[in-house]
């Protein structure tokens, strides 16, 4: 019988002969791939060998034709050095150290294992190897390759994620266990975490009154003794019997005055302690899948993978960095030696993350400022004059961000700016000021805002602004039918002129929600882009309003004050400008936190806001949904309207009252809010969907319910819905429950109304979720990494700014394993520029 080594020398000789194109064998060598891993084991051919040989086949068909090259002699060399020492020799042997096809050596694919460290001493680091990804194993290759997963275990670890080798390499802990301290056990605290070596003494079972099955071990250690026990585990019996002598972790117990450890992982003492003894990793799992499993699997792939894994971070940047090299940390994070070295390894992969971010963002940002653009500018008399139409004077901030963005219409690079500013700080005004010098170039400008009465508050209000004269004798900037409206209701009779003086170029500006980047509305020459509440948008919706125009300058706003580590990373892209200064006259909204038994209070004071002439916003709470796959759409709905009902019949009976809440279509949340604005509704009860950036200066009430389930940025949003109109106002938290911890965290309101103070703190309580909107929603999936680690981004994007300046393209050897995962990472949906 021809052995599968000989076999398959044959067809990797034949694969030369072919020139590597993988039809040596019907199928490509991938498809015998797991064909020839069943028939070698059958034949007792060494397992470590065979797994080896079986990922680089599994992977062979990913290849290119170099990498096949070195895979092909790889092969030759491992089955020919494995036929040589014959099956027998090869299962008694730990396997000889194949060469590649270079020549340099490997990595033994089956040494004998060291002891594992009992205390914090650390595991020599594994040699470094050539960073030739051509030589490295295929982290591609499926998990099955892997002796003891079947397609069953398989399938239970695809829930995971886990389908290849790569993933379950890239697996990380989600908590550990310190059971790195051995202790007597005469030593022993209740509620103490530790390991215990001991040998057992005694075993028995017992069935409990309410009929659960007890096992009990007796375990001393010479200087006490020590009862574990094991429920409704048939298993614990038949396992440990007298005399083993075994290493015990878990947590200490008491029943009956006596010391006691209940379900504790356990090992022989001649085992390789991977679950004991040591800091332990603790794995996500699914039905079906252990952490004794998980950790296994895991440890039999970074012992064989992680030393054969490319490092794609120069080594100028871990230096600068202080972070160890891949192997280094890949071995560290999952089986750490100590405490120290875990934080260095984690360290590592967040770093690595957030570097990958800058490089991604400071590229797009290169691409933004190498592409060129038409220049815009206006002299500073006539900028003078224009300013001095407006209603009140511009503040510094204004100042400063409007010489910002006249430096960047003037530059012959795109415009790419983000302008953030408080709720009230004036951005509509820069806009209209960008918007003003564009049209004086006799270029036009679009307006994007989210909702249709957004963008009809919008055209009013930029109408107002850009075409009244302030004098007889003066020629304001633009004349009405030069600022034009469209959105999803604007009647097709309508829309055909707009479609028409755009096409002219007689249109200098319009203003409008998505029906902007229909098919059909063509600009002559759009040179400026500015989307409102861009976290409305999706990245798709921002690119085809770009592509209406040729390189157009963009401009983005946000009413949400966005933290600095954020700033960094996620608008990373943009340059950034910051409005932190209030107009003159804009007061304070006075902020108070009421117990849900001191509502009373917020009904008396919103009755009397009315009885004066002025109005109240009431938020009703977010609604917990069933902790289930198919939450009830309706739920908010119900809440809403139920509240509305109680508040219209039982406390404000006298009253109107309008109802908004995101069940509604979108022209009837318009109509609602456009009566409440006329003030046909005294109250508008609403969920969480009223609209940031709605004037409503009537307004100076807002009571929000249930505020323990909002965070403190989206709070400050609601705030900024009244006070307005210049005249005091008030806005009333009121938690579920008088929650001494959460009534702390709603007493920050109170404090401060810098939306820029709360934001940071949002970040620090909540996460980084709520601010990411439609834009990279997949930083919320970083593995490692906080985006509220500032310290960290500031030195990533610092050595990203040295990498580039050193090899822009990323083209020199040293970096093309960091050019493939650089792509890879943005590819997975860690980001979508804009």
């Amino acid at each position: 019988m021809v052995s599968s080594i000989e076999k398959l020398l044959k067809f990797a000789k034949l694969e030369i002969d072919r020139g590597y194109d993988n039809r040596s064998v019907f199928g490509g060598l991938n498809y015998i791939a797991p064909l020839w891993d069943q028939e070698a084991k059958s034949q007792k051919i060494d397992s470590a060998l065979v797994e080896n040989i079986t990922a680089i086949l599994a992977a062979y068909d990913s290849y290119n034709l170099e990498q096949r090259k070195v895979a092909i002699a790889e092969i030759i060399s491992t089955l020919s050095e494995g036929a040589q020492a014959g099956p027998a020799a090869a299962e008694s042997a730990p396997a000889s150290r194949p060469t590649s096809a270079t020549g340099v050596e490997q990595p033994t694919q089956r040494a004998t294992r060291p002891p594992e460290p009992t205390g914090s001493q650390p595991r020599p680091a594994p040699a470094e190897t050539p960073s030739q990804p051509a030589k490295m194993v295929e982290l591609s290759a499926p998990l099955t390759v892997l002796s003891g997963i079947g397609s069953k275990k398989y399938a239970q670890l695809k829930k995971l994620g886990l389908e290849t080798i790569g993933d379950l390499l890239y697996f990380f802990p989600r908590r550990y266990d310190d059971y790195s301290k051995l202790k007597p056990i005469n030593r022993l605290e209740y509620g103490e975490k530790v390991t215990v070596i001991g040998t057992v003494m005694s075993e028995s079972t017992r069935t409990s009154r309410g009929g659960k099955t007890i096992t009990e071990l007796i375990v001393s250690d010479t200087t006490s003794f020590l009862r574990v026990n094991f429920f409704n585990n048939p298993y614990a019996a038949a396992r440990y019997k007298t005399g083993d002598q075994l290493v015990l972790s878990g947590k200490i117990d008491t029943y009956l005055g006596r010391l006691v450890m209940n379900h504790p992982d356990i090992e022989l003492i001649d085992q390789q302690h991977l679950h004991t003894n040591r800091i332990v990793p603790v794995y996500p799992l699914v039905e079906g899948i252990t952490q004794k499993d998980i950790r296994s699997h895991v440890s039999r792939v970074v012992e064989r993978y992680a030393p054969l894994v490319a490092d794609p971070l120069p080594s100028f940047i871990r230096k600068e960095a202080g972070i160890p090299d891949l192997r280094r940390a890949l071995q560290q994070v999952h089986y750490p030696d100590n405490e120290d070295l875990l934080k260095q390894a984690r360290r590592r992969f967040a770093f690595e993350e957030i570097f990958y971010i800058q490089l991604g963002v400071l590229s797009q940002k290169r691409s933004w400022k190498a592409a060129s653009a038409a220049s815009y500018s206006i002299t500073d008399d006539y900028l003078a004059q224009q300013i001095q139409r407006l209603p009140f004077p511009l503040t510094g901030a204004q100042r400063r961000v409007l010489d910002e963005i006249r430096a960047d219409l003037a530059s012959g690079s795109p415009m790419n700016r983000l302008l953030q500013g408080d709720v009230g700080s004036g951005k509509t005004i820069i806009a209209a000021l960008a918007v003003l010098v564009i049209a004086q170039n006799n270029a036009q400008s679009a307006i994007m805002a989210p909702t249709s009465i957004l963008a009809d508050q919008h055209y009013r209000n930029l109408t107002r602004l850009l075409t009244q004269p302030i004098a007889e004798d003066e020629q304001p900037p633009l004349r009405p039918e030069e600022i034009r409206l469209l959105v999803g209701d604007t009647p097709e009779s309508e829309r055909q002129e707009i479609r028409a003086g755009l096409s002219s170029g007689e249109i200098k500006l319009l203003i409008g929600t998505h029906a902007l980047i229909e098919d059909g509305v063509e600009f002559n020459q759009l040179q400026l882009a500015v989307i409102d509440e861009q976290h409305r948008f999706g990245v798709n919706q921002r690119a085809r309003l770009r592509a209406k125009g040729q390189n157009p300058h963009l401009l983005v706003m946000t009413a949400t004050p966005i933290p600095r580590s954020m700033a960094l990373t996620v608008y990373g892209d943009l340059d950034l400008s910051i409005m932190d200064e209030m107009p003159q006259g804009r007061q304070p909204v006075n902020t108070h936190v009421l117990s849900p038994r001191e509502r009373e209070r917020a009904y008396s004071l919103i009755q009397s806001q009315i009885t004066s002439g002025h109005q109240a916003f009431i938020i009703c709470p977010l609604v917990e949904q069933p902790d289930d796959d198919q939450p009830d759409p309706d739920l908010e709905k119900k809440a809403a309207v139920q509240e509305y009902e109680r508040l219209q019949t039982s406390v404000f009976p006298h009253l109107k009252l309008g109802l908004l809440h995101g069940r509604m279509k979108p022209d009837e949340k318009d109509a609602v809010m456009r009566k409440f604005q006329q003030k046909v509704f005294d109250i508008l009860v609403s969920t969480s969907v009223v609209e940031v950036g709605v004037d409503i200066p009537n307004a100076t009430v807002i009571l929000i319910e249930g505020a323990n389930r909002f965070g403190l940025a989206q709070l400050h949003q609601f705030r900024g819905r009244v006070g307005r109109g210049g005249d005091a106002a008030y806005c009333i938290l009121v938690p579920e429950k008088e929650d001494a911890v959460e009534n702390e965290r709603l007493m920050v309101m109170t404090q401060t109304n810098d939306g820029f103070v709360l934001a940071e703190k949002d970040l620090e309580q909540r996460g980084p979720g709520q601010f990411l909107g439609t834009r990279q929603s997949g930083f919320s999936e970083l593995k490692m990494a906080s985006l509220s680690d500032v310290h960290l981004i500031e030195k990533a994007r610092g050595l990203a700014h040295q990498l580039f300046e050193r090899d822009p393209e990323l083209q020199n050897p040293e970096n093309l394993e960091l050019s493939r995962r650089l792509q890879a990472f943005w590819k997975s949906g860690k980001g979508d520029q804009s």
